[in-house]
């Protein structure tokens, strides 16, 4: 399938997501309108009619809801408003739930969450893996998790607790128990004898864990090798002897780039004498990028991931507060600049009109310089050596874009206003504003992440403070000295 089908595929099954959530807002109208219709019934029994169509509609709904991917059922229930939200999740069957709840965002999992229970979240999460039974008791309180690790069976408790005892951002907390060993002297007959004993199989088994009689690993054997060679061969002949591994305590970050470098499907994961101990899978993989982007592009205008569309409006609104009164100080320290240049301004009106453009190509300019330094520290690729070449190429090619669009710029001025002085400084203040731009957009997220912050998140304020500012001063300041 060529990437423009599969654009229209995605296309088709979102517009069918959307049609899905229309129909079950309309149901749920409905029922609301039957509760209330049987509410106000001034017979002494209700109306035995309306009680069937509103059972019905109940049974619609919950056999529409059942034939969604758990995805898709938690796209649904992001998009619902709260009451419409409960409602639809009542009606997900117990054995979905877990799934489901996996799907959903942090602030809708949590709102779900504190309406049940320990002993019906136990029902749901019995077919979940440990990571997954350790993701969803993360987002309950202290005491509501206690009560649900304690109604798990002994084995659950054992490895549930082992994933919760690894800070978040780091392998162990990602990794899965399921996954099979084998002794290098055995041979592969009687591999294949172990497998179908086994069955099913657990998700993304490309490989097994060759390991000695300590569970020190030693190598993998790939499931390929099961079928292609002979079964009295021993694994130790065939088995891949130095495979790509990772450390319970190694940021997931880094596992994350492995897995894009050497396309992998699954990896061990092995403690400090190098026991197998779990294994990393391409599932937990793309969750992690796609919390990841999603993290990012909330940040990106200072919001953070426990948003719910539909939260209170005041929770949502002092979610907001901390970087709103950001940008308020440095637009304040923006407008104090222009005033130290009332007098100039006043003197020539033109440079009113032609302030915000100097400001907004700067801010475009660090904008990208930000996104590819970001970038290159989330590959872990800005060594000393390589920051320093950047730099140099990033204020080159700023200067580079500063002079032909200054320049431009510097035509179109003249065209309007027929001044060649006022050309002549807002081409200069193009180009010393766009290699601002390019300095503050490659330093501040540096300067952020070595200091142990968010450059996603301080980033942009830092920048917009900078460019707005210079940007207002190199031209008013020029203008000032060359024109009045």
């Amino acid at each position: 399938m060529n990437e423009s089908a599969a654009g229209r595929g995605h296309h088709e099954h979102l517009e069918r997501l959307e049609q899905a959530r229309a129909q079950i807002l309309e149901l749920l109208s409905r029922q609301a309108v039957e509760r209330d219709l049987l509410s106000r019934s001034e017979q002494r029994r209700p109306d035995v009619v309306a009680a069937l169509v509103l059972r019905q509609q109940q049974a619609a709904l919950e056999q529409r809801l059942a034939q969604f991917h758990p995805a898709d059922v938690a796209f649904v229930l992001e998009g619902l408003p709260p009451g419409g939200r409960r409602a639809a999740w009542s009606l997900v069957r117990a054995e979905r739930r877990g799934a489901v709840l996996l799907e959903v965002s942090d602030a809708v999992r949590r709102a779900l969450l504190a309406e049940l229970p320990p002993d019906e979240i136990v029902n749901f999460v019995g077919p979940l893996e440990a990571d997954e039974i350790a993701s969803l008791l993360a987002a309950l309180p202290a005491d509501a998790r206690a009560a649900v690790l304690a109604r798990l069976d002994q084995a659950e408790q054992v490895e549930v607790r082992s994933v919760l005892s690894f800070p978040a951002g780091s392998v162990g907390a990602r990794m899965n128990f399921d996954f099979i060993t084998v002794r290098e002297d055995t041979t592969l007959e009687a591999v294949q004898r172990l497998l179908r004993r086994r069955k099913p199989l657990p998700p993304h088994t490309t490989q097994l864990f060759v390991v000695d009689r300590d569970n020190a690993l030693l190598g993998l054997l790939a499931v390929q090798k099961l079928l292609t060679e002979e079964p009295d061969t021993l694994v130790a002949d065939v088995l891949t002897p130095e495979p790509v591994f990772f450390y319970t305590d190694d940021l997931l970050d880094r596992a994350v780039q492995s897995f894009e470098r050497y396309d992998l499907i699954t990896a061990p994961v092995v403690n400090l004498h190098r026991q197998a101990v779990g294994r990393l899978t391409v599932d937990s993989v793309v969750d992690t990028i796609t919390e990841r982007v999603q993290r990012q592009r909330l940040e990106e205008v200072g919001l953070s991931e426990e948003a719910d569309l539909y939260a209170p409006v005041r929770v949502a609104a002092r979610t907001r507060w901390q970087w709103l009164g950001i940008n308020l100080i440095t637009a304040f320290i923006a407008s104090r600049v222009i005033g130290v240049f009332e007098g100039t301004i006043a003197q020539l009106v033109a440079l009113a009109t032609l302030m915000p453009i100097v400001a907004s190509i700067g801010g475009n300019t660090g904008n990208q310089t930000v996104a590819l330094v970001i970038r290159g520290l989330a590959l872990n690729k800005l060594a000393p050596a390589q920051l320093r070449l950047m730099a140099t190429r990033e204020l080159a090619i700023a200067a580079y874009n500063g002079a032909l669009w200054g320049s431009l710029l510097g035509v179109v001025t003249l065209a309007l206003y027929g001044s060649l002085a006022l050309a002549l400084v807002i081409a200069v203040a193009m180009l010393l504003n766009l290699v601002v731009a390019a300095a503050v957009g490659m330093f501040a997220p540096v300067m952020l992440h070595r200091l142990g912050r968010d450059p996603v998140r301080g980033s942009s304020v830092i920048l917009t403070a900078a460019t707005d500012s210079m940007g207002f001063l190199i031209f008013l300041g020029l203008a000032a000295a060359f024109l009045v």
